[in-house]
């Protein structure tokens, strides 16, 4: 246990300790409606990640001819913007104030730009050059990820820690939220593949196709919006502006919200090798780009969704670190079962999803984890920065998999990747087949492994009580 210690660190930002703070309606019960409002949030964000991490590349060497490797310099050099974009997105968050709250705005304004990039993604001009192709690519692939998504999503994860401060209730709107998020990408991918081919198998099905997923999405953030309520503010008679440097030196003296960055980067990771590597491992390895794809796919992601919904039951019995270090290393012994027999459609079916179930508790917890950490912040350096901590933290779902992205590009394209139109190439040298197994086999068992070894150094769960004891003394005395 952590010694708690009343007082006042010398960080100045927003609510430091010598200056008033009022902290109201900080322990409400979320109604399940809006729990699932807001988990439809989530569904809507993950019909655009969901084609960006798992069918854009392909949709890219297969369907409009761009070499692999362009696709990767794209990738590693959109993630260097969408980190310094995610830290900006954060402040401009703390800084907002509307009617509706500083958080649930974005989401209202994000909709329309979020359904219309998406679409514009899949217009790239099949017979135009190569430099071409590649600014076109560059800048739409940075108008989603770097600036419409990061304007929505992050906004996004600091409402779910503006709904309450019961810690309890935390918890469940982020396993609801988890629980909610595969059925994004299951509609996005799982049904893709089958629809691209009953529209012709060309781009223009691919328009059609994202066209209806993304009006989808338009109309569950429209209903998030409307549905949810911000009700934890923090008001103080504040003797200065929002302190990024200050804040930044707050996040790093906050060990458990390292830990969640390093977390989610892994989860990131491990879905961004699993998702780009899944259809070419059942296009080339399997023999077969249909249904195999679309089954290994659903079962994984409806597994996760589940398993979410599960573990809301178990979370007054079991601390949210000892549940995903448990499914952590189900994931892991999961994935090595898989070795036996990679040619098997059947023992990937089974083993991945055994590996989902274990996936599933780090999956729905690392929201809850992440919101945790906004208290122990406060506690810790007495100052509250929601919109830097979520934000900050989102590098570990951006940065991550687009090196991650970059690097699985560049390992096929020095295999000797074999790019096409139309999705017509079907064979593929040796060497590129050898890897896509390769990057199929490990990438679980090295992102779980990690993750696992993290979750042992992750404490928070058991300080969290005592901590919530001394800021509610802290807050009736008018301090942070």
């Amino acid at each position: 246990m952590e010694e708690i210690q009343v007082g006042n660190t010398g960080i100045g930002s927003i609510g430091a300790g010598n200056i008033g703070v009022n902290i109201v309606d900080d322990d409400v019960k979320v109604s399940l409606w809006e729990k699932v409002a807001y988990g439809g949030g989530d569904t809507a964000c993950n019909i655009s990640l969901g084609v960006v991490n798992s069918l854009l590349t392909l949709f890219y060497t297969d369907y409009a001819g761009i070499s692999v490797g362009i696709v990767g310099m794209v990738m590693l050099l959109s993630r260097v913007f969408d980190g310094f974009s995610d830290v900006a997105m954060g402040f401009i968050t703390e800084k907002v104030s509307s009617k509706w709250g500083k958080a649930r705005p974005w989401v209202l304004w994000m909709a329309l730009p979020y359904f219309l990039s998406t679409v514009a993604l899949f217009f790239v001009p099949a017979n135009a050059s190569g430099t071409v192709q590649f600014i076109y690519i560059f800048v739409t692939y940075n108008l989603v990820t770097t600036v419409i998504y990061t304007a929505l999503n992050l906004p996004y994860s600091v409402l779910g820690s503006l709904m309450t401060r019961n810690q309890h209730e935390r918890g469940v709107i982020a396993m609801v939220r988890m629980g909610m998020s595969p059925l994004g990408k299951i509609l996005a991918v799982t049904f893709t593949l089958p629809l691209i081919k009953y529209f012709g198998n060309d781009q223009a099905a691919w328009i059609k196709t994202i066209s209806m997923w993304s009006a989808v999405a338009f109309v569950l953030l429209i209903i998030c919006f409307f549905f949810c309520k911000e009700r934890v503010k923090a008001s103080a008679n504040r003797k200065g502006k929002p302190d990024l440097k200050r804040g930044v030196k707050a996040l790093f003296k906050n060990k458990y919200w390292v830990y969640c960055l390093l977390l989610w980067a892994l989860i990131n990771i491990h879905n961004t090798i699993v998702g780009m590597n899944l259809p070419y491992y059942c296009k080339y390895i399997l023999g077969n780009d249909d249904w195999m794809y679309s089954v290994l796919y659903t079962t994984e992601f409806l597994v996760l969704g589940i398993g979410s919904f599960f573990c809301s039951l178990l979370l007054r019995k079991v601390s949210k670190r000892d549940m995903a270090l448990g499914g952590a290393i189900l994931a892991v012994v999961a994935q090595l079962a898989f070795f036996i027999n990679p040619y098997s459609f059947n023992w990937a079916l089974i083993t991945t999803a055994v590996r989902s179930v274990g996936e599933a508790p780090m999956f729905a917890v690392i929201f809850g984890m992440l919101a945790d950490t906004v208290e122990y912040g406060q506690w810790k350096t007495h100052t509250r920065y929601e919109g830097l901590i979520f934000s900050s933290s989102s590098l570990g779902s951006k940065v991550g998999p687009g090196l991650t992205s970059a690097l699985v590009g560049g390992l096929l394209a020095f295999s000797g990747y074999i790019s096409s139109t139309a999705g017509k190439v079907m064979t593929q040298p040796d060497s590129a087949k050898d890897m896509i197994l390769t990057l199929f086999k490990w990438g679980p068992v090295v992102s779980w492994s990690l993750i696992a070894i993290i979750l042992l150094y992750y404490k928070l769960d058991e300080i969290y009580p005592e901590i919530m004891v001394e800021l509610k003394a802290r807050e009736a005395k008018g301090e942070l």
